[in-house]
């Protein structure tokens, strides 16, 4: 009996060290799970809040063009975001996203090579566990390269053709995004050389921005938007329903730049996810505000529409480094961006550029702006931030340049003059049942 008190202490105490080292195990095994559990669910809720961006595109876009064009951007938006999420599974997210998949190292992934998900009830060892599920990954990405293809659709409403400009999102979604997406984001060349582009003021904004400026001067102006020498004001239809589509924008620019953070399974992720969120609305919030205090000195009372598109270039400012600045840093960057759209506008009508919703001035004048400030509180280097700013200039504008060339020789592009003037809801969908569309 006295043994058997004399063994088990000294068992127990044998033991100890062991016991220790599975508990950390099993701990360091449930804070991996949790790592991926809440980075998962960082993706998921970011991307319905930046899936939620294709409505606030499509009321913004409804509310901005003629009454007798509105069915026709509806079923462009709808459109467009179903073909960029078949097109980013067949081919964009592996392209953009190829590993040790390069075709050419740092410069082009593979192509036809579908997105897989994780298997169904997957287990521990087979996930990601320092990362995320693929699911989540695919979807949070998938819907940004929607919302490159938004922002074009919005600059060359109210004359162009429905199946040509889907044949312009094809390419876009599948090809040119993923190829200039994966230079940074996939780690590809630009990530090497030290540029900087947290959300996507120059990944994603000025992309849509340059393929829209390139579509804007293939198609012309709308007829009656420059004559005499004069520029004639086209009001929108609904400027409340614009106003709707952005707050819904606004709302889903939290998810686009929070879900950035590109994880959650930690309290400094989460406190650095709080962070962009606050330096994301500050953006916005002095973007508008500058906005109206502009006009209000240029034209002597305020414009709604600048208001808007103020608040929404305030939002891309800020994406390219939306976690490192203070409040303040967020509020005077925001507020360049709204300052920037108020004089964009009017440049682009000198060159007879005729952008229907100030696409161009909000995501391309804007984001190049966003990209360049990064230097103020980021380590990008100057030289850098433009290096970037002129790739992807350069690619994207050229790329869609030939493409809008090509549909417009062989397919073409715009409708007829007497399509335009009756409206493409009526040329484009039939839709004869409802002739008061073709007034405003």
């Amino acid at each position: 009996m006295n043994l058997m008190k004399t063994l088990i202490p000294a068992a127990a105490i044998v033991a100890l060290p062991q016991m220790g080292l599975a508990q950390e195990a099993v701990t360091g095994e449930a804070a991996q799970h949790t790592q991926y559990i809440f980075t998962t669910l960082l993706f998921l809720m970011g991307g319905f809040l930046v899936f939620f961006m294709a409505a606030g595109f499509a009321m913004l876009e409804g509310g901005l063009v003629r009454s007798k064009n509105v069915a026709m951007q509806m079923i462009k938006n709808m459109a467009l975001f179903s073909i960029a999420a078949i097109m980013y599974w067949l081919i964009g997210f592996n392209l953009m996203y190829p590993g040790d998949g390069w075709s050419i190292t740092g410069w082009l992934g593979p192509f036809f090579s579908t997105t897989k998900l994780d298997a169904v009830g997957v287990a521990p060892a087979d996930a990601a566990l320092d990362y995320a599920s693929i699911g989540s990954d695919f979807f949070f990405q998938l819907v940004f390269v929607a919302a490159t293809a938004s922002i074009v659709s919005g600059a060359v409403a109210e004359r162009i053709k429905l199946w040509p400009f889907l044949a312009f999102v094809v390419v876009l979604t599948g090809i040119m995004y993923p190829i200039s997406g994966s230079w940074q984001w996939g780690g590809g060349w630009l990530s090497e050389a030290g540029f900087s582009d947290f959300a996507g003021s120059t990944v994603v904004h000025s992309v849509g921005g340059w393929a829209a400026l390139a579509g804007a001067i293939i198609l012309g102006p709308r007829i009656g938007k420059y004559k005499d020498g004069r520029v004639h004001p086209i009001p929108g239809s609904n400027l409340a329903l614009a106003t709707l589509g952005t707050f819904i924008l606004w709302l889903g620019w939290f998810g686009f730049n929070g879900g950035s953070q590109l994880a959650m399974g930690t309290v400094g992720d989460v406190s650095d996810v709080s962070r962009i969120f606050a330096n994301t609305n500050m953006a916005a919030a002095s973007g508008s505000v500058a906005a109206l205090i502009m006009t209000q000195l240029l034209y002597k009372k305020p414009d709604l529409t600048m208001v808007l598109n103020g608040a929404l270039a305030g939002l891309v400012s800020i994406t390219a480094e939306p976690l490192a600045p203070t409040l303040f840093g967020a509020l005077w960057i925001g507020a360049v961006g709204g300052i920037i759209v108020v004089f964009a506008v009017p440049m682009l009508d000198k060159f007879k550029i005729d952008d229907v919703v100030g696409a161009i001035p909000v995501h391309l004048f804007a984001g190049i702006w966003g990209t360049i400030a990064v230097i103020f509180y980021g380590e990008a280097s100057l030289g850098t931030q433009l290096l970037g700013i002129i790739a992807y200039g350069v690619f994207t504008f050229a790329g869609a340049l030939v493409l809008w060339t090509v549909l417009k020789s062989t397919v073409g592009i715009r409708v007829s003059e007497e399509d335009e003037i009756n409206g493409l809801d009526m040329a484009e969908l039939g839709m004869e049942a409802y002739p008061e569309f073709s007034k405003g």
